[in-house]
């Protein structure tokens, strides 16, 4: 069950027709994430302020003559079958409201795979979306929420969307205010990290320290920028980094290329810088390109649902 604190606001951007409809799966990052507990079912209680960017994956899902559902994308290493989460929530909405039709979901990727931001979630959320659109389902987005969190703790939000603080393993979300605008400079090293393994060797009992979480909800609602970058924490760095100390090499380059703060996303391994000046995070994402251990990077901005 998802808890949803606040009142939520429909979407708004995505484009329908009688037989298509096209969306954006927006990406994540975390401004601050905190792990205080492992449960006995093996999850963790966390604490996260979790944001949405405007870099996103296009799913576009289409009706078709033939029965049941088929996934492409342009991606070659992404499953296309029952292993893709964007597949499995295509195929929860079939079963959960008796859908007997057919359609072609096609995902155009541009957030990395495995990357700490979110990308199969914002795609499934897309087609959870997508699907209650096409087929006027009625569904209210706290439903929706409900049946996604059934794929993944991440789900929820990436329906929900803009920015909030997730609590539980994820799933008890409380909408905050919009943050600030800013670009947001996103690079993705060479390799990719298991989110359980993460996870598995966080030493909770031996951390030394804990972001400040209030600290960054203050930000929020005073509309500051430089207060939310200077409180940004991860707990995962511990372990990602100890690993793969490029990350803090990123970190460090955006820091000396204007950034307000950089901070590595969920378990890694992309890495976000704040900018407030277009020209500093233009210069960041060159020197980035050019000169660091980053396969991918991006300039994004912060996504609010009002904007």
């Amino acid at each position: 069950m998802v808890y949803i604190i606040l009142s939520i606001q429909p979407c708004g951007n995505d484009v329908m027709m009688m037989h298509e409809i096209e969306l954006k799966a927006r990406a994540k990052i975390n401004l601050a994430l905190d792990v205080l507990s492992r449960r006995e079912d093996g999850y963790h209680n966390v604490r996260m302020v979790m944001q949405t960017v405007d870099l996103y994956d296009y799913i576009t899902i289409r009706k078709t003559k033939s029965p049941g559902i088929k996934l492409k994308s342009d991606y070659k290493w992404l499953p296309e079958d029952e292993r893709n989460i964007a597949y499995k929530a295509a195929k929860l909405m079939f079963d959960s409201y008796s859908i007997d039709e057919g359609i072609l979901i096609n995902i155009h990727k541009k957030i990395p795979v495995a990357a700490g931001l979110a990308g199969g979630s914002a795609d499934a959320a897309a087609v959870l979306v997508g699907l209650n659109k096409l087929f006027d389902l009625k569904k209210t987005k706290k439903e929706l929420m409900d049946l996604g969190y059934q794929l993944g703790a991440d789900v929820p939000f990436c329906i929900l969307r803009g920015t909030a603080l997730a609590e539980g393993i994820g799933e008890k979300l409380t909408q905050l205010p919009s943050m600030p605008f800013c670009y947001v400079v996103i690079a993705k090293p060479l390799f990719s990290v298991s989110t359980a393994y993460v996870y598995q060797n966080l030493d909770l009992n031996n951390l030394s320290y804990h972001p400040d979480i209030e600290e960054v909800i203050k930000g929020i609602q005073m509309g500051d920028l430089e207060h939310i970058a200077k409180n940004l924490g991860n707990v995962l760095e511990t372990v990602t980094i100890k690993e793969h100390p490029e990350i803090n090499d990123i970190k460090k380059k955006m820091i000396e290329f204007g950034a307000l703060g950089a901070l590595m996303s969920g378990s890694g391994p992309s890495v976000f810088g704040l900018y407030k000046d277009k020209k500093e995070a233009q210069a960041a994402y060159t020197e980035l390109k050019l000169h660091s251990q980053a396969k991918d990077v991006f300039i994004a901005t912060i996504f609010n649902r009002e904007r």
